[in-house]
């Protein structure tokens, strides 16, 4: 039997520390910038900031693993809802859709990238910052870079024309169109095909990915697999629809696919003039697309209403029972029952 060498072989994250270290002085390192938008922007950077990038970038996060490694560090995914301490969180990078769009551009589309300039595009539209480390070439196999990423925000941004500069004793003008301070902690690494997560928030907030709101969507998708008869395009899971439409995958949070069925969905729908597709045939409800989708979890979660007053249809964007454990939310009924 031959071997699938298609099959993306996991990084091992040891491994990749004591090579780091090893070729540590060989590195060469790019810098890029990439927007809210995760537009990538090529940089430049003085020959002299080449020691302080590796300082901020990467010798603590090397650091950290090998010293991890003798005291038992553990690599778990990132999807797991559990957290345990001295655990190191990991990814596979097809999974979070910014985070490959962003190393895609970095790889594929290097030669023709605009290189970033303040007066043209606005350092309060970026997002994060890439440095793309690339060891030497040892016989004949190409380099594998590897990215360290890290999120900035407003507060490490000063503009040159509001900035001033404090040199020994007084104050004088910035010079320079802006300035960065570049944290030293570390949050993101991306090597091969995986992505590790030194800290989680920096890491959702860069690239809008939570793996745990992730983890219970997919959770209660097999919930309603389990309950619901669903027929979908070839090829295409619940999951496809759900995995970049976060709107969906909040609601799915608090949806309990177990407290209606079937028959009744489908009677809502009717009710409610919803065009859900079914087919007889099969007995299945018909999702071709994520506007299906959604349509179908808002059908579950009771989120259609008619006014029993007007007779107007709504979809109720968010609710709470009136009567909740038998206590009711009238202010003079809750003053009665305290007065008792």
């Amino acid at each position: 039997m031959t071997e699938n060498t298609n099959t993306p072989q996991p990084t091992d994250i040891f491994h990749w520390a004591n090579a780091a270290d090893q070729h540590k002085d060989q590195l060469e390192i790019d810098l890029f910038l990439f927007t809210k938008g995760y537009t990538v922007y090529a940089t430049k950077y003085d020959d002299k900031l080449k020691q302080q990038l590796k300082v901020l970038f990467l010798y603590d996060m090397v650091s950290g693993v090998q010293t991890g490694a003798a005291m038992g560090l553990a690599v778990r995914d990132l999807d797991r809802i559990d957290r345990d301490d001295n655990v190191l969180l990991k990814t596979s990078l097809d999974r979070v859709e910014h985070a490959q769009e962003v190393i895609e551009q970095i790889v594929y589309g290097e030669e023709d990238m605009e290189v970033f300039a303040e007066g043209d595009h606005e350092f309060k539209k970026i997002k994060g910052m890439v440095a793309r480390f690339t060891p030497p070439k040892v016989g004949d196999d190409e380099p594998k870079p590897f990215f360290a990423v890290k999120l900035l925000s407003g507060s490490q941004v000063m503009l040159g024309a509001s900035a001033w500069l404090f040199r020994g004793n007084s104050f004088a003008n910035f010079e320079g169109e802006a300035g960065l301070r570049v944290t030293p902690d570390n949050q993101v690494l991306i090597a091969g095909d995986d992505i590790f997560v030194f800290s989680e928030s920096k890491f959702e907030r860069l690239f809008g990915y939570s793996a745990k709101k992730y983890a219970v969507a997919e959770e209660k998708i097999k919930e309603i697999n389990a309950n619901f008869k669903l027929s979908l395009p070839d090829g295409m899971t619940l999951e496809d629809m759900v995995r970049d439409n976060k709107p969906l995958i909040n609601k799915l949070q608090k949806v309990e696919p177990d407290m209606t069925t079937q028959d009744k969905l489908l009677e809502q729908a009717d009710a409610m003039e919803l065009e859900l597709m079914t087919d007889d045939a099969a007995g299945s409800i018909i999702l071709m697309d994520s506007k299906d989708a959604t349509k179908f979890v808002n059908l579950l979660s009771d989120d259609y209403m008619t006014s029993d007053m007007t007779g107007i249809k709504y979809l109720v964007k968010s609710k709470k029972p009136l009567h909740d454990d038998g206590k009711s939310d009238d202010p003079l009924i809750k003053l009665a029952d305290r007065d008792v």
